[in-house]
């Protein structure tokens, strides 16, 4: 059993921009921050964004999955291994490889039993799959921690997070009800492709990880008529919650083809925008500001852009004292505990789910 009171969680996360693995330590209680530790990250080589890369979109016993999760496992264990001293339990995402809510479920790879096994401490894994079963989208999983955040940081107005990793999503809080299940506390949902598409095109094209800086945006020519294209996809006018797969909008990556490689990477960096901007038109009431984590934060062609398409402030976490690198590892060392405590995970207005649930599985080691 885990200890009564506050306690320190290790968090890891592997997002589907298939960059590397963030974790981080995180005192809490499983209702409030208590206090933040040590982060880490361990980036994967390019044999091991490969093997990934390959096993995008299969299902447990596809092809390359297995091998997909030997690469998740191995560097998971080497990262969170450094930083697990000290900490009563584990949470582990694994790597989605393939979401289908209302279909074939979700996938992520890695297990938190040969992970516990590492560690030598429990491991809360599996996040997704029970509020899958229950009706929910699975995703996103970070708005009750992003609530506890709007609690840490003082707001006393709804705010946004804003999450630019592989596929954006926004959480919608207000900080002045009691808890992130409370009605009217948060609304959540996927927004559209956000740094994936780009980093596909940069990898295909120049054999690169990503556009550092937003370099070859700025070179490029946004494609208005593709943006006016995508932004009538039928997603954007589903009333949240709602999520998407890495690969939701194949047209987009194809609309891009023909042009040069700077002007894609304009018109794909304007669409995540845009597809932002569009998703803030479901927020119960005005934000007065957008908090950025992810890797789009430091992508100032897509902050300038974002600037323009809103009336309030669009700023980095950083500019509340959050780390915009380690929120989402922070994210799933919180709600590691809430599992643990059997506190609720996911509710109808971040997930869909029919009422709030506590998903997730937890691992102990033999030792």
């Amino acid at each position: 059993m885990l200890k009564p009171g506050s306690v320190w969680a290790l968090g890891a996360m592997s997002g589907t921009s298939l960059d590397g693995v963030d974790a981080a330590l995180l005192k809490t209680d499983g209702h409030a921050i208590l206090d933040f530790g040590g982060t880490g990250y361990r980036a994967y080589d390019e044999t091991e964004r490969a093997v990934l890369h390959a096993a995008r979109g299969r299902w447990p016993g596809g092809e390359g999955v297995d091998e997909a999760a030997e690469v998740v496992e191995t560097a998971h264990a080497a990262l969170m291994s450094s930083l697990s001293d000290g900490a009563d339990l584990a949470g582990f995402h694994g790597q989605t490889l393939a979401h289908d809510p209302g279909g074939r479920g979700t996938h992520q790879a890695g297990s938190g039993t040969i992970l516990a096994e590492v560690l030598g401490i429990p491991v809360v894994w599996d996040f997704r799959s029970a509020d899958v079963r229950l009706g929910g989208q699975g995703a996103p999983l970070a708005p009750f921690f992003h609530f506890a955040c709007a609690k840490w940081i003082g707001a006393k107005e709804p705010l946004a997070f804003l999450n630019m990793g592989g596929v954006g999503n926004l959480t919608w809080v207000d900080p002045g009800q009691p808890a992130p299940d409370a009605a009217g506390a948060c609304l959540a949902f996927d927004t559209g492709p956000a740094n994936a598409p780009i980093n596909d095109l940069v990898r295909e094209r120049l054999g690169q990880g990503c556009d550092e800086g937003g370099a070859l945006a700025a070179e490029g020519e946004v494609a208005e008529k593709v943006i006016k294209k995508f932004l009538k996809h039928p997603y954007f006018f589903r009333i949240p919650p709602k999520s998407l797969d890495r690969d939701g909008f194949p047209d987009l990556t194809k609309a891009v083809r023909k042009l040069s490689d700077a002007d894609a990477a304009a018109t794909l960096t304007a669409a995540a925008a845009g597809a932002v901007a569009r998703g803030a038109e479901h927020f119960p009431a005005p934000a007065a500001r957008v908090l950025v984590t992810g890797g789009g934060r430091r992508n100032p062609v897509m902050m300038a852009m974002l600037s323009e398409l809103f009336d309030c402030p669009i700023e980095p976490v950083e500019a509340v004292g959050l780390d915009g690198d380690m929120l989402e590892a922070q994210a799933f060392a919180y709600l590691a505990v809430r599992v643990a405590r059997g506190l609720p995970t996911t509710c109808p207005t971040t997930t869909g789910v029919s009422a709030a649930i506590g998903g997730g599985q937890i691992s102990w080691p033999r030792r």
